[in-house]
């Protein structure tokens, strides 16, 4: 019978230290958190995304585009989102190096120079 009492009483001990320690709630902090984390990357998406129908209209401009898949149109969404993303953080660099916290069009002009992947755009920004 002492062997009955001291595993009731060491699993009353466990039980205290799990109550004590928040053991016993973990799963429920472990859940807000992830929803937490989860509602800032939804706000987060929704900061960056550009409009879906907008994007479509732009692709139909194209004589030679009678349909468009949805699929498609988010695809071409989601890439110029993160391209926008890589020039903007590119660009910032220059802004850094002039101690300045504004980003503008001589930035973005000194990144295209500079960066190979994008001397595709050299002379896009001469429209001025």
């Amino acid at each position: 019978m002492a062997n009955e009492n001291e595993g009731s009483v060491s699993d009353r001990e466990l039980n205290q230290s799990n109550i004590n320690t928040g053991e016993g709630n973990s799963q429920d902090s472990q859940d807000e958190l992830e929803n937490n984390i989860r509602t800032d990357e939804e706000q987060k998406e929704k900061l960056v995304k550009l409009p879906l129908g907008r994007i479509k209209t732009i692709i139909k401009m194209d004589p030679e585009v009678n349909m468009v898949n949805q699929e498609a149109v988010f695809l071409i969404t989601k890439s110029t989102e993160l391209f926008i993303d890589s020039l903007a953080k590119e660009s910032y660099k220059y802004t850094a190096q002039m101690k300045k916290k504004t980003i503008q069009k001589r930035d973005v002009e000194s990144t295209i120079n500079n960066v190979d992947a994008l001397v595709f755009l050299e002379g896009m920004l001469n429209y001025t």
